[in-house]
């Protein structure tokens, strides 16, 4: 009997869902609490944000494809609210054409990996409070809502 390989194309929003998933599971095994879809105080949605153990901010934006990263260039906004920030792409994502500086993590449904440290940028203090608590009451929240 002969075996049959079907690749599965993904469209755009399951591309994402996956990645996302990927990513937070990953950034989860690093010791991190991620949540999805995080508003920022300057308007801006992170896709995913997660709290460290030492109370670092990390951001990962993910990139469904490489048209979602040509027509979306608003990165920079989110480097004032996290000490370290990421992109997260699938594994079919042409890499080169990313910019260099942030980090990098390559992922699916199931989890992934740390291509590209992140570039450490340490939060001022009172951001760093204010975003916390942000994040601790929308935690909070969602469990809330969960049950």
């Amino acid at each position: 009997m002969e075996a049959v390989l079907t690749l599965v194309t993904l469209s755009r929003p399951e591309t994402t869902s996956a990645v996302t998933r990927g990513a937070a599971r990953l950034v989860a095994s690093m010791g991190y609490a991620p949540l999805a879809e995080v508003g920022l105080p300057n308007g801006r949605r992170a896709d995913l944000m997660a709290l460290g153990p030492k109370g670092e901010i990390v951001i990962v934006e993910v990139k469904s494809s490489p048209e979602d990263y040509l027509c979306d260039r608003k990165w920079g906004d989110y480097l004032p609210y996290c000490d370290a920030f990421y992109f997260a792409v699938g594994p079919d994502f042409p890499q080169r054409l990313l910019p260099e500086e942030p980090g990098l993590i390559v992922a699916d449904g199931f989890g992934g990996a740390v291509v590209r440290d992140a570039v450490l940028t340490p939060l001022v203090t009172a951001r760093r409070k204010a975003l916390t608590l942000a994040f601790a009451r929308l935690a909070a929240m969602r469990a809330g809502a969960a049950q």
